[in-house]
């Protein structure tokens, strides 16, 4: 399906739930593109070997920071010598987020969300089992900027700046095609984590439905994602999404009621056992969502006893 437009999608295995990420390589005048370059692990590395040999890359295209997408474009870059292009804001995000600077203010805004100090500390080090993932750091060459024109494979893309999963994440539109590389922004079956990490954005949520606006306004016939499969009709999926969102942001004003810690709100928001991983993102989203309620005015917040509460 995907050869009309000369990509190729590279799908690389995830050790989570979310167990896969598409990436995609792409034949250009002078050499290869690749687009993301999945976690760093031994698996990973090997599939490239195998995907990549006999071809010369010159460009790796990253659609943003977190680290199925990010991960192994470091030692991917040494081990072709090619450009690296993404936004300057998750640049940043990708050199700092797993730095002492940052991991060392993290038990205390944990607990300042009301998670005890026992998950806050697997959570800690959960982030921290990320580095050998994340690293080597590539040297970035080029920083995207919004609506500039790039060509992958067969045709010339422009690059929009979609915030929200990331503080400087970017899709990829082709007019002539009407299609999108969609990056995580728009996925098939499963709602994209929005969360709140402690740094940047501090409302990702009212961003992303500002970048869901965005693309709305394209109307997108084809959407290529970088997990589940390619699909027909992005306005459809985005208003089921908006849903959603809603759906949570109902459920979010319920719970807190009588007051709430982010930590309780999400336990009931998210009704089911979790591992430390998967608990890490469950606290982001449910920030994020309390962050948007509070800046639209629809609770406020107060500390008490060392810890963020929310209410009506």
């Amino acid at each position: 399906m995907l050869e009309e437009f000369g990509l190729k999608m590279i799908t690389l295995d995830l050790p989570f739930r979310l167990n896969h990420v598409n990436c995609f390589i792409a034949e250009g005048e002078h050499g290869w593109t690749v687009i993301d370059a999945g976690i760093h692990n031994h698996e990973t590395v090997k599939r490239w070997d195998e995907e990549l040999k006999g071809k010369e890359v010159t460009d790796i295209l990253v659609t943003h920071y977190h680290p199925d997408h990010f991960g192994y474009v470091g030692g991917l870059q040494q081990k072709h010598n090619a450009q690296v292009s993404m936004t300057e804001i998750d640049a940043n995000n990708g050199k700092t987020s797993w730095e002492e600077e940052f991991l060392s203010k993290l038990i205390e805004n944990y607990l300042l969300a009301g998670v005890p100090s026992n998950i806050s500390n697997k959570m800690k080090g959960n982030t921290e089992d990320f580095i050998a993932q994340v690293t080597p750091y590539p040297t970035i060459n080029h920083h995207f900027e919004d609506g500039e024109k790039i060509q992958i494979g067969k045709f010339e893309y422009e690059v929009i700046f979609t915030p929200g999963h990331s503080d400087g994440m970017v899709t990829f539109y082709n007019e002539e095609k009407d299609t999108l590389l969609s990056t995580d922004h728009i996925l098939p079956k499963i709602t994209p984590n929005i969360s709140y990490w402690f740094h940047g954005d501090p409302n990702p949520l009212g961003s992303y439905f500002k970048s869901l606006d965005k693309i709305k306004r394209l109307n997108v016939d084809f959407v290529i994602p970088s997990h589940g499969k390619p699909f027909h009709r992005a306005n459809e999926r985005i208003a089921e999404i908006k849903d959603h969102h809603d759906e949570r942001l109902n459920r979010t004003l319920e719970i807190i009621k009588s007051g709430s810690t982010v930590f309780q709100t999400s336990e009931k928001l998210f009704n089911k056992k979790l591992n430390v991983h998967e608990t890490r993102f469950a606290i982001g989203e449910t920030v994020a969502h309390l962050e948007f309620l509070r800046r639209k005015g629809e609770c406020y917040r107060e500390i008490k006893n060392d810890r963020y509460w929310y209410y009506l």
